[in-house]
């Protein structure tokens, strides 16, 4: 596995495989990879000739500077990770080589960006999709991997592919769980092994919440009173809704495939974790 650092070196190498016919997977991390990451990889490596790994903390996406500060930063396991899921490049830039100057591009997708994290992360969405792009023009990929336990944003990606004209498939992966149900995440790393356990209760009670046959509201006030409870968690939101346009229902026939996305503090630093179920 080759590590690139430049725009310019990625371009190069990716362009001696497409002048061979090669397709080109992209999976974007901001690194700290686990599991759940090694999935896409490895997907990615199933479906193409080539698989791209971008591993990049994009500071734009982040409205909290102290969150930013205290997210995981493991860049030499994560290439071993990578080489052992058989990519063949890590894409590791530096802040100024994405960003020489201040990217001041606006992107809108209301109701899918506004809404859940669009509201409660001011400009989240905007820095995801700022940096997607770039990635997207970068490698310009045949497919790129997004996990599913980020389901907001891979609506909000899709709406920019198609807004920007983007050749590509963005495939959606499966979230990995733990045995106990937690949602593998990166910021996992930060939690102790009691608030792991606790953590785990989020999946339960939602997972739970599938089976009492309630109407959407009381299904929506089980979930968030069922979860407060629990001695460590505190919900932030949790929203039952359209799974193509994330608006909100008020009856399970309102839509399709409906969606119930939640967002919980845990612990007492607190660490703030996302995770969704599917209704229907």
């Amino acid at each position: 596995m080759e590590i690139i650092n430049t725009i310019s070196q990625l371009r190069e190498r990716l362009a001696r495989h497409r002048d061979e016919g090669r397709s080109v997977g992209l999976v974007p991390t901001m690194g700290a990879l686990h599991e759940g990451h090694a999935s896409l990889v490895r997907r990615s490596v199933r479906e193409n000739d080539v698989t791209v790994v971008s591993i990049f903390l994009n500071p734009t996406q982040f409205n909290d500077p102290k969150d930013l500060e205290r997210y995981p930063r493991t860049l030499d396991a994560d290439c071993r990770l990578l080489e052992q899921c058989g990519a063949d490049i890590a894409f590791a830039p530096s802040v100024k080589e994405i960003y020489p100057e201040p990217d001041t591009r606006r992107f809108s997708y209301p109701p899918t960006d506004s809404v859940m994290e669009g509201a409660m992360r001011p400009g989240h969405f905007n820095g995801v999709c700022q940096i997607v792009s770039k990635l997207f023009s970068y490698v310009e990929p045949d497919r790129a991997y997004f996990g599913e336990k980020d389901y907001q944003q891979i609506a909000v990606i899709r709406r920019m592919i198609d807004d920007l004209g983007f050749k590509l498939e963005a495939v959606p992966c499966p979230v990995v769980r733990q045995e106990d149900g937690l949602a593998l995440s990166s910021r996992n790393s930060l939690l102790s092994d009691e608030e792991r356990v606790i953590a785990a209760n989020i999946y339960r009670v939602m997972n739970e919440s599938r089976t009492l046959g309630l109407p959407v509201q009381q299904t929506h006030d089980y979930v968030v009173d069922a979860i407060n409870k629990i001695d460590g968690l505190e919900v932030q939101y949790f929203s039952i809704v359209d799974g193509d346009t994330l608006a909100d229902v008020s009856s399970w026939d309102d839509a399709p495939s409906i969606v119930g996305c939640i967002t919980v503090f845990c612990g007492t630093k607190p660490i703030r974790l996302i995770d969704h179920i599917r209704y229907k």
